[in-house]
C-alpha cells in the first residue's frame, strides 16, 4: 500500500474508534512518526494534509528543520532527550513530548528563558514501571508538575507514555491509567492547561483512542518500516 492508502486506513481506524468512544474524531491528532523517514516519502504525507509530525533524534530534527519549516509542519519532540542537545529542540518543536525528569525541565525553561519564548512540553511516564524505559515513575509526576509551575518558560500542556510490549487490548489499562493520572492532575495544578494525552503507536492508537487519548503517534502504520537513514 501507498503513504496516501496507508494515511486513509489510520484514518479510517480513528474514526471508528472515536465513534466506539462516542468521541468526535477531531479531537484525537494524528502524529506521523518520522524517524528515519527521508523528506520525500514525508512529503507524501504532507501531500494527504497531514501536517503533525514526531522526532525521536535531535540529530535528526537539525537535519530535517529547515524542510519542516518550508512545509510549515508542527513538530513534535517524542524522543529521549539529553540536556546538551536541547539547544535544538526548543523553539522549533510545538511540544517536547518526552519531559521526564527535573535537570531536563531546567534545562528547557533556561534555553526557553534566553529565547524569550513558552515551550509547551508533556510529562513522559513510565506507566508500566520499566528501567529500560524513559518517564518519570508515576508517583514523581506531581512534583515534576510543582516544579513546572514555578517555571516560568514552561506550560505543561498534559501527559504522555510509551507502554509495556503487549498486545492492544492489554495495554488500555496502561492507557486509561494515564487518564487516571491526567484528570488527578487537572484537580490538583488547575492553572495549568493539561488537556492532552498523547498515548498509542501503530499497534495500539485504537484502543488508546477509546481511553481518551487526544493525541496518537504513528510511524510504521504510514511508513512501513523504516531503515536507519
Amino acid at each position: 500500500m501507498s503513504i496516501a492508502e496507508n494515511i486513509d486506513q489510520v484514518r479510517e481506524n480513528m474514526a471508528r474508534a472515536c465513534q466506539q468512544a462516542g468521541r468526535k474524531p477531531d479531537e484525537v491528532k494524528l502524529i506521523a512518526v518520522t524517524k528515519y523517514v527521508e523528506p520525500a516519502r514525508i512529503e507524501e504525507a504532507f501531500a494527504c494534509g497531514l501536517k503533525a509530525v514526531g522526532e525521536n533524534h535531535a540529530q535528526e530534527v537539525r537535519e530535517k528543520l529547515t524542510f519542516y519549516k518550508q512545509h510549515e509542519a508542527e513538530l513534535h519532540f517524542i524522543g529521549q532527550l539529553q540536556s546538551n542537545k536541547v539547544k535544538y529542540i526548543i523553539g522549533n518543536a510545538r511540544l517536547v513530548q518526552s519531559a521526564d525528569r527535573e535537570s531536563l525541565l531546567v534545562e528547557l525553561d533556561d534555553r526557553a528563558r534566553k529565547l524569550d519564548l513558552v515551550q509547551g512540553v508533556l510529562l513522559q511516564v513510565n506507566i508500566g514501571g520499566e528501567a529500560q524505559k524513559g518517564g518519570a515513575d508515576i508517583e514523581k509526576v506531581p512534583y515534576l508538575m510543582e516544579l513546572v509551575c514555578g517555571l516560568k518558560n514552561l506550560r505543561a500542556e498534559g501527559l504522555m507514555c510509551v507502554p509495556p510490549d503487549v498486545p492492544a487490548e492489554e495495554a488500555r489499562p496502561y492507557f486509561a491509567r494515564l487518564r487516571s493520572l491526567l484528570e488527578r492532575l487537572q484537580a490538583m495544578f488547575p492553572e495549568q492547561p493539561l488537556r492532552e494525552l498523547s498515548m498509542g503507536m501503530s499497534h495500539d492508537y485504537p484502543q488508546a483512542i477509546l481511553e481518551g487519548a487526544t493525541m496518537v503517534r504513528v510511524g510504521t502504520a504510514i511508513f512501513g518500516h523504516r531503515n536507519k537513514l
